[in-house]
Protein backbone atom coordinates (compact mmCIF):
# COMPACT_ATOMS: atom_id res chain seq x y z
CA UNK A 1 0.00 0.00 0.00
CA UNK A 2 1.22 3.48 -0.93
CA UNK A 3 -0.11 6.84 0.26
CA UNK A 4 0.22 9.86 -2.03
CA UNK A 5 -0.95 13.48 -1.86
CA UNK A 6 -1.92 16.18 -4.38
CA UNK A 7 -1.43 19.94 -4.36
CA UNK A 8 -5.24 20.17 -4.21
CA UNK A 9 -5.11 18.46 -0.78
CA UNK A 10 -6.45 15.04 -1.74
CA UNK A 11 -4.87 11.85 -0.42
CA UNK A 12 -4.77 8.49 -2.18
CA UNK A 13 -4.26 5.15 -0.48
CA UNK A 14 -3.16 2.94 -3.37
CA UNK A 15 -3.46 -0.86 -3.30
CA UNK A 16 -2.73 -2.44 -6.68
CA UNK A 17 -4.73 -0.46 -9.25
CA UNK A 18 -7.36 0.79 -6.75
CA UNK A 19 -6.96 4.12 -4.97
CA UNK A 20 -9.10 5.15 -2.02
CA UNK A 21 -9.41 8.95 -2.23
CA UNK A 22 -10.25 11.59 0.36
CA UNK A 23 -9.27 15.07 1.47
CA UNK A 24 -6.43 15.69 3.88
CA UNK A 25 -6.79 16.80 7.49
CA UNK A 26 -5.32 20.15 6.38
CA UNK A 27 -8.12 20.59 3.81
CA UNK A 28 -10.79 19.54 6.31
CA UNK A 29 -9.47 22.09 8.82
CA UNK A 30 -9.42 24.85 6.19
CA UNK A 31 -13.01 24.08 5.14
CA UNK A 32 -14.40 23.92 8.65
CA UNK A 33 -17.39 21.79 9.61
CA UNK A 34 -18.82 20.03 6.58
CA UNK A 35 -22.59 20.10 6.18
CA UNK A 36 -23.02 18.48 2.73
CA UNK A 37 -21.13 16.03 0.51
CA UNK A 38 -22.02 15.08 -3.07
CA UNK A 39 -20.24 12.00 -4.39
CA UNK A 40 -19.72 10.78 -7.97
CA UNK A 41 -21.72 7.94 -9.50
CA UNK A 42 -20.25 4.43 -9.41
CA UNK A 43 -19.02 3.64 -12.92
CA UNK A 44 -18.29 7.29 -13.76
CA UNK A 45 -14.91 7.90 -15.38
CA UNK A 46 -12.75 10.95 -14.79
CA UNK A 47 -9.55 12.42 -16.11
CA UNK A 48 -6.92 13.79 -13.74
CA UNK A 49 -8.11 17.01 -12.03
CA UNK A 50 -11.76 16.65 -13.13
CA UNK A 51 -14.31 17.72 -10.50
CA UNK A 52 -15.36 14.42 -8.93
CA UNK A 53 -17.18 15.42 -5.74
CA UNK A 54 -18.43 18.52 -3.95
CA UNK A 55 -18.25 19.46 -0.29
CA UNK A 56 -19.99 22.30 1.47
CA UNK A 57 -19.02 23.64 4.85
CA UNK A 58 -20.37 26.42 6.99
CA UNK A 59 -17.70 28.59 5.28
CA UNK A 60 -17.75 27.63 1.59
CA UNK A 61 -18.42 25.08 -1.13
CA UNK A 62 -15.45 23.35 -2.71
CA UNK A 63 -14.78 20.76 -5.37
CA UNK A 64 -12.90 17.56 -4.71
CA UNK A 65 -10.81 16.75 -7.75
CA UNK A 66 -10.09 13.34 -9.18
CA UNK A 67 -6.35 13.01 -8.49
CA UNK A 68 -5.69 10.60 -11.37
CA UNK A 69 -7.59 9.24 -14.36
CA UNK A 70 -9.83 6.28 -13.64
CA UNK A 71 -13.26 4.82 -12.94
CA UNK A 72 -15.24 5.12 -9.72
CA UNK A 73 -15.75 1.64 -8.24
CA UNK A 74 -17.18 2.54 -4.82
CA UNK A 75 -18.38 5.60 -2.91
CA UNK A 76 -18.58 6.21 0.84
CA UNK A 77 -22.31 6.74 1.44
CA UNK A 78 -21.62 7.20 5.16
CA UNK A 79 -20.24 10.70 4.51
CA UNK A 80 -23.36 11.84 2.63
CA UNK A 81 -25.45 10.88 5.66
CA UNK A 82 -22.86 12.17 8.13
CA UNK A 83 -20.54 14.79 6.49
CA UNK A 84 -18.79 15.51 9.79
CA UNK A 85 -17.08 12.10 9.44
CA UNK A 86 -14.77 13.86 6.96
CA UNK A 87 -13.74 16.35 9.66
CA UNK A 88 -13.45 13.68 12.36
CA UNK A 89 -11.57 11.03 10.33
CA UNK A 90 -10.31 12.62 7.08
CA UNK A 91 -7.88 9.78 6.32
CA UNK A 92 -9.96 6.90 7.69
CA UNK A 93 -13.78 6.74 7.82
CA UNK A 94 -14.09 10.05 5.95
CA UNK A 95 -12.84 8.77 2.56
CA UNK A 96 -14.81 9.82 -0.54
CA UNK A 97 -14.47 7.21 -3.30
CA UNK A 98 -12.46 4.33 -4.67
CA UNK A 99 -10.94 4.76 -8.10
CA UNK A 100 -9.72 2.04 -10.48
CA UNK A 101 -6.65 3.77 -11.87
CA UNK A 102 -6.33 3.97 -15.65
CA UNK A 103 -2.54 4.04 -15.25
CA UNK A 104 -1.29 3.22 -11.73
CA UNK A 105 2.23 4.45 -12.62
CA UNK A 106 0.84 8.02 -12.81
CA UNK A 107 0.75 7.99 -9.00
CA UNK A 108 4.56 8.16 -9.00
CA UNK A 109 4.30 11.88 -9.93
CA UNK A 110 2.29 12.71 -6.77
CA UNK A 111 3.79 13.79 -3.43
CA UNK A 112 4.65 11.41 -0.62
CA UNK A 113 3.75 12.35 2.96
CA UNK A 114 7.05 14.15 3.66
CA UNK A 115 6.72 16.28 0.50
CA UNK A 116 3.09 17.09 1.32
CA UNK A 117 3.97 18.18 4.88
CA UNK A 118 6.62 20.48 3.41
CA UNK A 119 4.09 21.77 0.83
CA UNK A 120 1.58 22.85 3.52
CA UNK A 121 4.19 24.15 5.99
Amino acid sequence: MTIKFTEEHEWLKIEGDIATVGITAHAAEQLGDLVFVELPEIGATFEKNDDAATVESVKAASDVFCPLAGEITEVNAAITDNPELVNAEPMAGGWFFKLKLANPADADALMDEAAYKEFIA
